[in-house]
């Protein structure tokens, strides 16, 4: 596996250009095509061994995607992760807080290798059968042909689903990857570490508005709950 370094801080410069960076670039993504039905938002995770301090604090977080998009006809999301000796797993689409946050809790992690180019593989066939709003993938590490995977980022971009890439940790190699994977989807990149839960959780939300209603309701939702939202709401204007 490869190595971790935690000691990047959320309030480094490194830190405040990657979050400003995201924020530019979810504000200058195209609104994803509104039909009557709920948006759809796939949200994947590593569950691999490094991953394990992480889960728990995700499962919380995850739960309130929802609430923050109740007042837009809701929002549907496939939960999909790996782990362990080539495991990958997805769940149906689920329509409430409850039955993700209980799918999350019923997860343990185990030591194996990345599979990300499984999840952007399994993203492209859930875009083809069905408009898919945008695609979350948290995870720490990546360990597979980086080629490979940009070619599966770059179908993702001709399909409009933006890849929305939460970075945990230090691990630099990963950190190439991902911003390559957000770049040519179309979506964005975010370092994040321990210290800035709080800051995820607000920017997954928004994330999540944008997957369900689009710029308009992610404008409405920046005034609402102010901070890393109300940011991307400015940039809109």
């Amino acid at each position: 596996m490869s190595s971790r370094n935690k000691n990047l801080s959320a309030g480094s410069d490194s830190a405040k250009s990657d979050v400003d960076t995201f924020l530019s670039t979810v504000a200058a993504t195209p609104a994803p095509i509104k039909g009557s039905d709920k948006g759809r938002l796939m949200f994947a995770m590593d569950a691999t061994a490094s991953r394990e301090p992480s889960w728990d604090r995700a499962c919380h977080i995850q739960g309130e995607m929802f609430q923050a998009t109740a007042a837009l006809g809701g929002l549907s999301v496939q939960l999909v992760y790996y782990r362990g000796f080539s495991e990958f797993r997805a769940t149906k689409w689920l329509d409430n807080s409850r039955s993700l946050v209980r799918h999350m809790t019923a997860v343990h992690c185990l030591g194996g290798h990345t599979q990300i180019s499984k999840i952007l593989n399994h993203a492209i066939r859930e875009s083809e059968k069905k408009r898919l709003g945008a695609l979350v993938f948290v995870g720490d590490a990546m360990e597979e042909d980086v080629d490979n995977l940009c070619v599966l980022a770059g179908e993702l971009g001709l399909l409009k689903v933006p890849a929305f890439i939460f970075h945990e940790g230090g691990d630099h190699e990963a950190s190439l990857a991902f911003r390559q994977i957000a770049r040519l989807s179309g979506g964005a990149y975010l370092h994040f570490d321990t210290n800035s839960a709080a800051e995820l959780k607000n920017l997954l939300s928004a994330v999540a508005v944008y997957a369900a209603g689009g710029k308009r309701a992610l404008l409405r939702f920046g005034k609402r709950e102010g901070g890393a939202a109300l940011q991307i709401s400015h940039q809109i204007r």
